[in-house]
């Protein structure tokens, strides 16, 4: 009898879970660091967590695929940043966009992304192989 849930599954829900306060606190933390975690750590969080959350939503696609259209994805959002019509300047002043879709354009988020992608793709990849059958 198979569970509703596999367990690949349940991983992934597990890590969304964890991802989602870790990548909010990024936003608020003060400590040392405080720039880089605020501005570019919440992006690495923000891309394994759409990774994490594709794969469950389409468990099939290969984890390569899922990694490289968010980080197509996110480089496009990050590159849309430039285009400031006024809807657009007021939504970013919403703290859930802010965190969505950003604020500012800079060309190494873009770098983080690809980090987030290929922890992501990695974190699949561990995901598939232990949830293999013996």
């Amino acid at each position: 009898m198979t569970s509703f849930l596999s367990k690949r599954s349940m991983r992934i829900i597990l890590s969304l879970i964890v991802l989602i306060p870790l990548g909010l606190f990024t936003k608020i933390y003060s400590g040392a660091g405080k720039e880089w975690v605020n501005n570019s750590c919440g992006g690495i969080l923000y891309v394994i967590f759409f990774c994490l959350l594709i794969s469950l939503i389409y468990p099939k696609t290969s984890p390569l695929k899922i990694c490289f259209s968010i980080f197509l994805v996110t480089c496009l959002i990050e590159v849309l940043q430039l285009w400031q019509p006024s809807f657009l300047v007021l939504l970013r002043k919403n703290f859930i966009i802010q965190i969505l879709i950003g604020t500012t354009f800079s060309w190494l988020d873009m770098v983080h992304y690809f980090l987030g992608s290929l922890i992501g793709w990695f974190w699949l990849k561990i995901f598939l192989y232990e949830s293999a059958p013996q």
